[in-house]
């Protein structure tokens, strides 16, 4: 059985590990461990782990503006799912943000992302076809694409 806890920066070489393992798109500064400590500084109650012997087998990274909740990075180590762990993640996250008075939430997943897509599906988070997602780099930035991206 999962144990589930808030993140903190200790979790962070587990949390990367997983990431990478699973896929998500990263990059050398915003996902660097002083990148992820500024970010769970900011929002210091909105991103968990899921734990099980001792092991990081789940991680959803979350925060918000003071409007709008974000989900950054989640996934579930691929020997463990289809356990609840990403749903339970995902609703502790999303009670987080409400008990901080955020009222919506919006994530980016890969368009190849079959699987991840097919999650979110699931958890009532519905695709906008409305608008374009627009990307400005303010600093020389070193992106860490998963697989499915190269195909």
């Amino acid at each position: 059985m999962p144990i589930y806890r808030i993140m903190n920066i200790d979790d962070y070489e587990a949390a990367y590990a997983l990431w990478i393992k699973c896929g998500n798109g990263l990059n050398d500064k915003d996902d660097s461990r002083e990148g992820i400590d500024k970010y769970l500084k900011r929002n210091p109650g909105t991103s968990f782990v899921a734990i099980i012997d001792e092991k990081v087998v789940g991680v959803i990274l979350c925060g918000h503006d003071g409007r709008r909740g974000i989900i950054q990075h989640a996934c579930v180590s691929p020997d463990c799912r289809r356990m609840g762990i990403g749903t339970e993640l995902v609703n502790l996250a999303l009670t987080a943000l409400k008990e901080e008075g955020i009222n919506k939430v919006l994530l980016v997943a890969f368009k190849k992302n079959e699987k991840g897509n097919a999650f979110w599906e699931s958890q009532g988070f519905t695709l906008r076809d409305d608008m374009n997602y627009r990307n400005k780099a303010l600093a020389e930035m070193v992106r860490i694409d998963p697989d499915y991206l190269n195909d």
